[in-house]
């Protein structure tokens, strides 16, 4: 069966026709999809999966509570409770989530640094994902280091020195080009 990390920005709220035809696809070919717990895009989608009765669905939640299971379906709890709940402590339920995708869908508004960490996480594991980029209001299918440099164009450089500060996500994406160039060489 295949499997969809749907992911986005914490500061979208709502899903729009692009995203929703997107996702009427992905129900339509019976995937699999694995989801976050979060506010944002999560929640978003969590609730179209559950207007739509998609039973089909796994709830990925960072500690021992799901802060959102819209549908009730089944979830995976990464990591433990604990009082320092930073960026990392949440990213690891995202990096489960891309090791056991097929594919990633992502809404992200060009400045969430989780949505663009699970884009580099997807990547990094020679995974697909498409992006529905909303400064743009466009559709981009990220399957290598060009895709993402172009994606990554739309940004405020502003933005991106701050997801840099975060991810360190210039030298990943560096790491990965090394990588390609040695396994070609």
């Amino acid at each position: 069966m295949t499997r969809v990390f749907l992911g986005g920005s914490r500061k979208i709220f709502k899903l729009n026709n692009p995203v929703k035809e997107r996702l009427k696809n992905i129900l339509d070919n019976h995937f699999t999809v694995l989801i976050g717990d979060a506010n944002g895009a999560d929640k978003a989608f969590q609730l179209y999966l559950k207007e739509n009765d998609y039973k089909s669905v796994i709830v990925y939640c960072s500690g021992n509570i799901c802060r959102n299971n819209i549908g009730n379906w089944n979830s995976v709890k990464i990591g433990n409770d604990t009082k320092n709940k930073n960026l990392d402590f949440y990213m690891l339920k995202d990096k489960e989530m891309a090791e056991q995708a097929e594919y990633g869908f992502m809404v992200w508004d060009g400045k969430s640094t989780g949505t663009l960490n699970n884009i580099l996480n997807l990547l990094s594991l020679q995974k697909k994902s498409l992006i529905y980029f909303s400064p743009l209001n466009k559709l981009y299918t990220i399957s290598n280091l060009e895709n993402l440099s172009n994606l990554l164009k739309g940004c405020n450089d502003i933005d991106l020195l701050k997801i840099d500060k975060k991810i360190n996500y210039k030298k990943r994406m560096d790491d990965m080009k090394l990588i390609q160039y040695e396994l070609i060489n």
